[in-house]
């Protein structure tokens, strides 16, 4: 099925396990989905998977929420929205799962396994060569185990009479071809003798992936399953699903893997290692703007079809198109995406970009009056790549610093400088008004009064006030700082470099 050819609506799931926080690869999966839907003026579906209750987080769906809402990737159908098909949460849909496997097994598709772990291993041990270290509970091993095609039919009542933990298996075909077309990759095949008997109902009458999302699929009529590449391996066995229960698939698309710039799967190690991260919180928290992270991530595996590298999200939907998404991996480039987000900030008007930074602020417990604000966003937001940089690059706006960084003490403090500060600050002190205006005119003085450079006495004030030697221009950035905060610095770096 082509992505513009079904006559059928275009339904698409973004389908989470609230394990964690969103992680960027899950952001780029959900926008994808978005973008194809609107483009076919079709379905955007939330829904929750969160069958594996052992590796449930409380907060990872309030997370997922407030990503996405961030991201402006609002949902037709899910969580909180409602829709023709609820519940959108498969914990609350189990009934249905257990339905479907016992028509499973009712058509000879799947049987009862009652082995323990330990007897499934032992059996892997047995089988195992060089050739094949971890055989498959599949066809060539299932009769010597205990489940329902080995046992008679009176053991495996009495079994199951008697609540004996069991689970439910796929009985996968002996030594076939599953072929399916993905709309990335074209024609995909796999062969079913090195593919296990699929678990598809748990001892705990849960169901598992596979089964849970194959029923959710069809019963939510899904027309298109967009996911990550990692769930490639896991297609067969639901395309056999599919057939068993004699359903039309959806048509597959699988999306290239995010990948560290030093090769593998981009994971929380590079996060640490690599100051590259890996949650979507984390890039809301370091002041990102949400445009700029999705007109990224929409370009990191799918490309347009001509040199436009800005999108608005309008534009994104107008563009994208599965055809045109890669299938190799794509290298997560930091210094592109802060391109983007410097590209975006520098398009904000003052207000936004005010009311952005007020937000970092109060989250800092920063209070600052607007006035002050306006005049921070006025000086810095044509030298920042997010507004997060404020409070780190510019931190100097609302403390003194505690430091002088060694570059530029070297290359902006003399022997003369402690000299020129203490000049200036007698002017400064003696001056009737504090303006922009005043602060020029008592450097040239100074400068002037020692036969130096205008330079040699902006360094040391610019390294005085905080404490590197570049930054906004300086006349302006001390009449905002103010005389007493200016006075107070100077004394601070000649104390600190004398």
């Amino acid at each position: 099925m082509a992505d513009s050819d079904s006559s059928a609506p275009v339904r698409v799931r973004f389908a989470p396990s609230p394990t964690g926080r969103l992680h960027i690869g899950g952001l780029r999966t959900a926008l994808y989905n978005y973008l194809f839907a609107h483009k076919h003026d079709g379905d955007f579906i939330l829904r929750i998977e969160d069958t594996d209750q052992s590796r449930y987080v409380e907060e990872a769906e309030a997370d997922l929420m407030q990503a996405l809402s961030w991201s402006g990737l609002n949902y037709n159908e899910g969580p909180g929205t409602g829709g023709p098909h609820q519940p959108y949460y498969q914990s609350e849909r189990s009934g249905l799962y257990q339905r479907y496997a016992q028509q499973l097994i009712d058509s000879g598709h799947a049987y009862y396994a009652f082995d323990t772990e330990d007897e499934v291993e032992a059996m892997r041990e047995r089988h195992a060569s060089d050739d094949n270290p971890s055989p498959a509970y599949n066809a060539h091993t299932r009769m010597e185990m205990r489940n329902s095609l080995s046992l008679d039919d009176d053991e495996v009542q009495q079994l199951l009479d008697d609540g004996a933990p069991h689970v439910v298996r796929l009985m996968m075909p002996r030594n076939e071809t599953v072929r399916f077309e993905d709309e990335v990759r074209g024609t995909v095949t796999f062969e079913t003798q090195g593919l296990d008997d699929q678990v598809l109902l748990k001892s705990d009458g849960l169901p598992t992936y596979h089964l849970a999302n194959v029923v959710d699929d069809h019963h939510m009529r899904i027309s298109h399953v967009i996911r990550g590449e990692e769930w490639l391996p896991s297609t067969p066995k639901h395309v056999l699903l599919y057939d068993a229960f004699g359903w039309t698939p959806p048509a597959f698309a699988h999306l290239p893997l995010i990948m560290s710039p030093e090769s593998g799967k981009l994971s929380k190690r590079d996060s640490n290692e690599l100051g590259i991260p890996v949650f979507v919180t984390d890039y809301r928290e370091a002041g990102y703007q949400p445009e700029a992270l999705i007109n990224f991530l929409a370009l990191l595996g799918w490309h347009p079809s001509d040199e436009q590298e800005i999108f608005s999200l309008e534009e994104l939907v107008e563009a994208f198109s599965l055809d045109r998404v890669g299938v190799s991996g794509v290298q997560f480039d930091l210094d592109k995406l802060n391109w983007y987000n410097e590209q975006y900030v520098r398009a904000m008007n003052a207000e936004d970009f005010a009311e952005a930074l007020r937000t970092q602020l109060t989250e800092e417990h920063l209070p600052i009056t607007h006035e002050r604000l306006m005049a921070i966003a006025e000086l810095t937001q044509d030298r920042v790549s997010k507004v997060g940089d404020v409070l780190t690059e510019h931190r100097y706006f609302f403390e003194d610093p505690t430091a002088y960084d060694e570059d530029d003490v070297e290359s902006g403090w003399t022997d003369q400088s402690a000299e020129l500060l203490q000049a200036l600050a007698e002017v400064y002190d003696e001056a009737s008004t504090f303006d922009r205006d005043v602060v020029d005119q008592g450097m040239r003085d100074v400068a002037e009064t020692h036969d130096v450079g205008l330079g040699a006495v902006i360094h040391p004030v610019r390294l005085a006030i905080s404490g590197r030697t570049s930054g906004p221009g300086i006349f302006d950035l001390v009449a905002f700082m103010g005389r007493e905060t200016t006075l107070r610095r100077i004394d601070a770096v000649i104390d600190a470099l004398e």
